[in-house]
């Protein structure tokens, strides 16, 4: 059944072969061309195009393999200087790369399902809440990316925690930080657990520091080896701190809600901007007009301490039963507090909350309720990627099919509703979002004067409901989970982890 879901997930992104696609399809194209037609040591100098690359060297060698199949399908679109290269050839090339290479996701799932689903009828419901997600369709099938080979990668890692094999998690881990960067994002999780539950339990404490260290030290030297005359070079394009606090489209995190504070205020005070604005459309710094601008070193302390409560609580952690439950809720946690608080955060970073999330709701009635309330307006908050006319009917159809079978499904494993009154009145006000920004802002020609509002609508709107989840998944991890300090009031099940193998 596992992959006849699979396959079937796979037939639905083939339909979006020839649907709209991003810039970020031109920005894989040129990273093929670059890493397939210029020398190793020129692939973080090269910027014939505005899309330079800027990911870490896994992901530069994960091009340079692609480019090598993709020289048999058409060879101009390795060509570095054919900017905007669309080719019928490049295009199925491409796009095929990304259902293929989600085999890797597959396997994440299958692994991770397979040590937590109690029975086979939570193991087929939580694989296809994950296979079927369409956050993943709509990032990589759409608009464009390679989002589930990465997250493939990470559940693979999780995986090898709910067994117990802990240095084959780090190095699976490792792997993923020198493909994208941003999973540094829950990289404070695994320093937090592997110390605490490998290095500095049972003995031995120096000899496993060494092997934890030399694990992760023989991936990065794999990495950045090649590149060592060049590091400061490759570091500047996978840090530029010269962007701004927010994306042009802004995320709907803390940033969003200070932000709109600030134009609010503006206005109350009648002050008019000389700088540029928060929601012009570029990717450019700016200044606040009434409340103080922020400066990178103030989300990264901001995210620091957002963390620590969620870290302080995994370190703490006494019962094996649930600890590998407790670990995916932690990466969560730590996921979300980057995402409230990060710098110059994109919406499509939703989806590091969002799938470690999805894990956990075969588990329990607690994860499958904020599975359900996030996966609605985290996957709401991705529609502005697909802002073609054409797009409008199917975005909110996939919503709306998705969002019904994670409800259904979900009573199936754990009967009941989930949701409050509060909270499924804050999500019926999608509905009247959805008809404004398609409906009656058009229709009252505030699209000619005031082009911005449905953006910063929904991103206000869906920034207040992040919050919330945020907040409340907090309280459920740090005080609502009395098994963490009374094992035995609950016996251990397949859910926990095994102990861990010797290394």
């Amino acid at each position: 059944m596992f992959w006849h879901i699979f396959l079937l997930a796979s037939a639905i992104k083939m339909m979006f072969l020839p649907s709209y696609r991003s810039t970020d399809f031109e920005v894989h194209r040129n990273w093929l061309a670059i890493t397939h037609s210029r020398p190793l040591a020129k692939w973080y100098y090269e910027a014939t195009s505005e899309w330079t690359l800027d990911y870490p060297p896994f992901f530069a060698y994960f091009e340079w393999a692609l480019s090598q199949v993709a020289a048999y399908f058409d060879p101009a679109m390795l060509i570095v200087t054919n900017l905007n290269y669309s080719s019928m050839n490049t295009v199925m090339f491409q796009r095929f790369s990304v259902i293929v290479t989600d085999v890797v996701f597959a396997f994440g799932v299958k692994r991770c399902m397979s040590k937590l689903a109690k029975t086979n009828n939570q193991f087929t419901i939580g694989s296809g809440l994950l296979l079927a997600n369409i956050g993943l369709l709509m990032v990589d099938h759409i608009h464009f990316q390679y989002n589930g080979f990465l997250f493939g990668v990470l559940l693979l890692s999780i995986s090898y925690v709910l067994t117990g094999n802990y240095l084959t998690s780090a190095f699976l881990f490792a792997i993923l930080l020198n493909l994208k960067h941003i999973f540094i994002y829950v990289a404070p999780v695994y320093v937090v657990f592997l110390l605490r539950f490998y290095c500095f339990r049972n003995g031995g404490a120096l000899i496993k520091l060494i092997k934890l260290g030399s694990v992760v030290g023989v991936v990065c030297l794999l990495s950045f080896g090649p590149f060592y005359e060049h590091i400061p070079q490759v570091l500047s394009r996978l840090f530029p701190f010269k962007r701004g606090l927010t994306h042009a489209y802004w995320a709907p995190n803390f940033w969003a809600l200070y932000n709109f504070a600030d134009k609010v205020l503006s206005i109350a005070l009648g002050k008019k901007s000389g700088t540029a604005s928060a929601t012009g459309g570029l990717v450019q710094t700016f200044d606040h007009e009434v409340l103080p601008s922020i400066p990178p070193s103030v989300t990264f302390v901001l995210c620091a301490v957002a963390m620590l409560p969620t870290l302080a609580k995994l370190w703490s952690l006494r019962n094996e039963a649930n600890l590998g439950q407790n670990f995916i809720r932690a990466i969560t946690l730590c996921a979300c507090s980057s995402f409230m608080f990060g710098w110059h955060v994109h919406e499509k970073a939703i989806l590091m909350v969002l799938i470690p999330l999805t894990i956990l709701s075969i588990t329990n009635r607690t994860d499958a309720r904020w599975t359900i309330f996030l996966g609605i307006v985290g996957h709401y908050s991705l529609f502005p990627l697909l802002f073609k006319s054409d797009l409008l009917l199917i975005k909110h159809a996939l919503h709306l099919v998705y969002t019904g079978l994670s409800v259904l499904l979900l009573r199936n494993v754990h009967g009941g509703r989930f949701l409050t009154i509060p909270e499924r009145l804050y999500l019926y006000g999608f509905v009247f979002l959805s008809l404004f920004e398609n409906i009656i802002h058009p229709g009252l020609h505030l699209d000619r004067t005031l082009p911005f509002i449905p953006l910063m609508a929904t991103s206000v709107y869906c920034a207040l409901g992040v919050f919330y989840f945020w907040l409340a998944y907090q309280k459920h991890f740090i005080s609502q989970t009395p098994f963490l300090h009374h094992p035995s009031t609950q016996q251990p099940t397949k859910q926990g982890v095994s102990k861990p193998k010797k290394s």
